[in-house]
């Protein structure tokens, strides 16, 4: 049951060991334990996050949804509805803005604004609640992979035995590591600031994005609060040197500056919020699975908060691996490596394409070369000309056609064979469930 283990048990056996206590990994845990698995969910809870928001959109508020925390995350939550970006890189040939609608793919909104540590809070709320897997507040120190079977090593010596091991442990995984999987990483001159916003004018449930020479200064709507009607949170990015200088400023110079640059749309601005900084990055690996194990969200991809791609990413990696272990029996090596073998060619192509998409787009914004401008403003124009092909893309942003696994389509997960069961054991019930059912069919018969 969900609950936090003490020091008393010296070991600890489980199914599906979640490793990374973050919004992924608690997400990934709901998953396999409402799909009938043994989970175990372990690690330290991150720390608040000042001024971060996910914008989750349709797939991921169906997959949410399909764990039974979608209702919680609208009440906190405010839905995008347009999204609105703005050429500010002073290039040569003007560009227009491009608008998207959610209206036009016959969406209410193509998706909801909520802030990252309330979404975590929600999910282990309700983790709790469901009491449906163990929970593990500690540290992981080491990680053991054996033919049929992995074990986790914690800091104060325990051990979590597991058949698989999701790595949800983020750019710095231990599991990963442990598993012997290459990662590439890069960096980018830039560092992201993210605040929470108070402003005078109303967002209209507007995302809009200004692409800037330094990178995006982007907008996002928020629910109001009681004092505050008109909210929004804010991404922005710049170089280094320019975030240390705006950090160094008077919080009221620092909200003029914010109110230029986002041309005074939403009129005055307060920062009601921590700033949050973070230097910006990527990372890719070499591959996707290990023998007993599967690395998803950050474990297996980072890039710069561009058309918020992050954590939707993230889940559909959770629900892709549920969908490819569904029918697995996790003790079986072969059919365990068919099923990952599924998860990592479907995953491969959906990772890549976001990961070379979002740096493509974001070196195109900070390399003021003239050719690059034109192709970026030729894409700007034909979105905005051609609706069938804005259409295309607004669609596969919310909801990728070749990335839907089944709790992102609103099904109900399958029946896995004989989980929670071993070997002998679990053959004996079977054949008692078999014999019971006989003995009713004959007393009917009679």
């Amino acid at each position: 049951m969900a609950e936090t283990l003490a020091g008393a048990n010296p070991a600890i056996d489980t199914q599906i060991l979640v490793a990374g206590a973050g919004s992924t990994g608690i997400a990934a845990a709901l998953a396999f334990a409402n799909a009938g698995w043994r989970v175990t969910l372990a690690g330290r809870f991150p720390p608040p996050l000042p001024g971060r928001t996910i914008a989750l959109f349709e797939a991921s508020l169906r997959f949410l949804d399909s764990i039974g925390v979608l209702d919680k995350v609208r009440a906190a939550a405010c839905p995008i509805e347009t999204i609105q970006m703005v050429d500010d890189t002073d290039q040569l040939f003007p560009v227009p803005d491009l608008v998207m609608r959610s209206e036009e793919i016959d969406l209410p909104a193509f998706g909801l604004n909520v802030s990252n540590d309330e979404l975590t809070a929600i999910l282990l709320e309700h983790a709790r609640a469901a009491q449906s897997f163990e929970i593990v507040e500690s540290d992981i120190v080491d990680y053991e992979f054996e033919e049929d079977g992995a074990a986790a090593i914690l800091a104060d010596g325990r051990r979590i035995e597991a058949d698989f091991i999701v790595a949800s442990d983020g750019r710095g995984s231990k599991a990963r590591a442990a598993a012997g999987i290459d990662t590439k990483e890069w960096t980018y001159p830039q560092v992201a600031l993210t605040a929470l916003l108070r402003h005078e004018l109303p967002h209209d449930n507007i995302s809009t994005e200004f692409h800037t020479r330094s990178g995006p200064f982007t907008l996002v709507p928020l629910p109001p609060r009681e004092g505050a009607e008109h909210r929004s949170s804010l991404v922005w990015l710049m170089s280094p040197r320019d975030a240390k200088r705006r950090l160094a400023k008077p919080r009221d110079e620092l909200q003029y500056e914010m109110e230029d640059y986002s041309r005074e749309k939403l009129g005055s601005i307060t920062i009601e919020s921590g700033i949050g900084e973070f230097r910006m990055g990527g990372l890719q690996v070499s591959r996707l699975t290990g023998p007993r194990l599967a690395l998803v969200g950050e474990t297996c991809h980072v890039f710069p908060p561009i058309g918020a791609q992050g954590l939707n990413l993230s889940l559909r990696d959770v629900a892709d691996l549920e969908d490819c272990l569904a029918s697995v029996d996790l003790r079986n090596p072969k059919e365990l490596a068919r099923g990952l073998t599924r998860y990592e060619l479907h995953r491969r192509a959906d990772i890549g394409f976001r990961t070379h998409g979002v740096d493509l787009l974001n070196r195109s914004l900070i390399i003021p070369y003239l050719p690059i401008d034109l192709i970026r403003g030729a894409g700007f124009i034909a979105m905005t000309a051609l609706g069938p092909l804005r259409r295309a893309v607004m669609r596969e942003g919310v909801a990728p056609h070749l990335a839907q696994p089944r709790l992102m389509r609103r099904e109900a997960p399958k029946e896995p064979r004989m989980r929670g069961k071993r070997g002998p054991e679990a053959i004996a019930d079977a054949a008692r469930d078999a014999f019971a059912h006989l003995r009713e069919a004959a007393s009917r018969l009679g």
